[in-house]
């Protein structure tokens, strides 16, 4: 094991020990006492089977075989979730083959950034995932299940999932994917037609046509955004069967792992003898293969924030300078698109997360050890699925990339570091990816041009404002201001200006995910402006320094004269499109590097337990 996956590995467990010891008291407590169906009086069970075929209630009320819930994301609206459609049904039918049942247990809400994208809708988007945490705790709440399916895919979706099933981690508990869809329209062609269009030089016509070339069937979508990267985290987490996260919908091999991961819940099932519930699997080496796992692919930033939250969820503590300390010594093994040209279908192709995942543990990346939900280790489970004579079967994954242009060994990556690091300065703590921005535009001044709001960018693009070297900062874009949407919005027109050959960069408290690209791009910048961050006292002119090298981030300004500076009022949160259901969401909401959360009060570092051992200068955060 690489000593500084060593030393983030204990530290989280150091700093986690009080917080960890609660989670397991109360996990513990469900088990050895357990709300299940056979506590249930009559009345109860009756209400909990009354729907059920006259053959399931009879398996359920003997109580000696797993009756497994199904939480659901699907919808008939998003492509990642409309193949869920028929699952509950092919599910109940293999395990009725096994002699064991299965209900679904409850739906939970499946937003799309992608449809929503620059658009009022977005604001609910980070808030939607503590909603689905909540639904996915109701759905459970009934004591009907000795296991849990859970099926889920895009950005919110799975971390609100994990979130809710960790309150319920007595039981064992698999994610099922549905898949991306079949590659179209290419990644730098679609990057082209949106660039073009930023500029005036095509209609919305040829716009729409370029887009629904790309996202033209059911699946996720290909490039490598968040709902992927869930899919990427989930499996080196142990949660998903192997090299199951990338296989198209609607293929023989896709539905006899959707059979073979109903089986595999039912098996580990607290019936049997050998039961492997989820608060087993889940500890602090599961973050850290999963933070490693992000890393390597160059991954979506979002899980910055919600690992963050999940691992709260687990009773565990992670900072994002656990994210800085491991990227630099995480190797860039993968380019799929926005940090190359291939998909995810080219990234399945080329041997997938069981060639990824090897390499890393032979490179001491990742815990080897670590448990699986489905049983054994990561290690063991570096293998991939195949069919044959209409069987499923497991062989050991490749072990050697099929296209070197797309996934390299640890040895010879494509870059010696991950694609997340952190930014340190007067400004605050932010993020920014890497992976996908050439070395030469890690570091730039420039003077800055201020924004409360995206369509302000646009204005000043229209008016030829911006044909020089700038940094512009989107401001007042942070989970208590409005929610904390994406602003993929800025990205064509930034785009645009630095394929002009101006120096340019994006400085703000919003999000981008896992698509920001080639512009260098601070995000989630902490404190954010609706909380007195001083990213809100910058002022156009004022010059700006950001240095990926140095981790530095700040304003050529002094303290004094940036904290004598009067802090402009947040733009009037609007109360259309739902958001004034969130209102009290935005009050209560934690800041970025806490995960942006609702649900949990937010920690202060000095009252937590630390490690004993000496820290790197990435670590002093945590000590402070």
């Amino acid at each position: 094991m690489h000593p500084d996956v060593h030393r983030v590995t204990q530290d989280i467990a150091a700093r986690s020990r009080l917080l960890r010891d609660e989670y397991r008291r109360d996990i513990d407590a469900m088990a050895s006492q357990p709300a299940h169906r056979s506590q249930l009086n009559c009345g109860n069970l009756a209400h909990g089977m009354a729907s059920c075929a006259g053959d399931d209630k009879s398996v359920i009320k003997m109580m000696d075989s797993a009756n497994v819930g199904i939480v659901t994301a699907y919808n008939d609206m998003l492509s990642a979730h409309a193949p869920y459609a028929d699952y509950p049904q092919q599910i109940k039918s293999a395990l009725r083959a096994i002699g064991c049942t299965a209900q679904v247990a409850g739906g939970v809400p499946a937003m799309c950034d992608g449809v929503t994208q620059g658009q009022p809708g977005m604001e609910l988007s980070l808030f939607s995932r503590d909603v689905i945490a909540q639904a996915t705790a109701v759905s459970l709440s009934h004591h009907m299940f000795d296991a849990v399916l859970m099926l889920g895919i895009c950005d919110k979706i799975v971390p609100g999932l994990l979130m809710g099933a960790l309150q319920f981690g007595h039981l064992p508990t698999l994610f099922v994917p549905a898949g991306p869809m079949t590659s179209g329209l290419s990644n730098k062609e679609k990057v082209r037609v949106r660039q073009l269009y930023a500029e005036g030089k095509l209609d919305r016509a040829a716009l729409l046509e370029a887009e629904m070339a790309s996202y033209h069937g059911q699946g996720t979508c290909t490039f490598y955004g968040t709902a992927n990267s869930n899919q990427m985290v989930l499996e080196a987490m142990g949660l998903q069967l192997p090299g199951s996260s990338f296989v198209n919908p609607d293929t023989p091999l896709r539905d006899a792992l959707t059979v073979a991961a109903a089986e595999h819940v039912a098996m580990m099932a607290r019936t049997t003898h050998q039961p492997l519930p989820l608060a087993e699997v889940i500890d602090e080496r599961s973050f850290v293969n999963a933070i490693v796992a992000l890393l390597a692919s160059g991954g979506s930033t979002n899980l910055c924030i919600h690992l963050v939250s999940i691992a709260r969820a687990a009773g565990l503590v992670i900072t994002w300078s656990d994210f800085d300390a491991l990227s630099r010594i995480t190797p860039l093994m993968a380019k799929i698109y926005p940090n190359g040209s291939a998909d995810i279908n080219h990234f399945q192709a080329a041997g997938g997360t069981g060639l990824l995942f090897g390499e890393l543990i032979k490179a001491g990346l990742m815990h080897g050890d670590a448990a699986v939900c489905f049983g054994g280790t990561l290690e063991a489970a570096c293998i991939e699925p195949f069919l044959e004579e209409g069987g499923l079967q497991w062989r050991p994954a490749a072990n050697q990339s099929l296209d070197p242009e797309v996934i390299r060994p640890a040895d010879n990556a494509f870059h010696p570091e991950g694609g997340i690091r952190l930014l340190e300065g007067n400004l605050g703590r932010s993020l920014i990816k890497t992976s996908a921005v050439a070395p030469e535009r890690q570091s730039m001044t420039a003077p800055a041009v201020v924004i409360s709001d995206q369509e302000e960018l646009k204005a000043l693009f229209e008016r030829g404002e911006l044909d020089r070297d700038c940094v512009i900062v989107a401001r007042f874009q942070g989970p208590a201001a409005n929610g904390m949407p994406e602003l993929h919005q800025l990205m064509p027109i930034l785009g645009v200006l630095q394929d002009r050959g101006h120096a340019v960069a994006l400085v703000t408290d919003g999000r981008l995910s896992g698509a920001s690209g080639k512009v260098p791009a601070a995000i989630h910048v902490t404190p954010e402006a609706a909380k007195g961050g001083p990213i809100g006292r910058i002022q156009d002119g004022d010059v700006i320094s950001l240095d990926v090298a140095t981790g530095e981030l700040v304003v050529s300004l002094d303290d004094q004269t940036l904290g004598d500076r009067p802090h402009p009022d947040a733009p009037t949160a609007k109360n259309t499109v739902g958001r004034g259901l969130f209102k009290f969401s935005r009050e209560v909401v934690t800041d970025a590097e806490s995960g942006g959360c609702t649900l949990f009060e937010p920690l202060v570092m000095d009252d937590l337990p630390q490690a004993e051992f000496a820290r790197n200068v990435a670590y002093e955060h945590c000590a402070s």
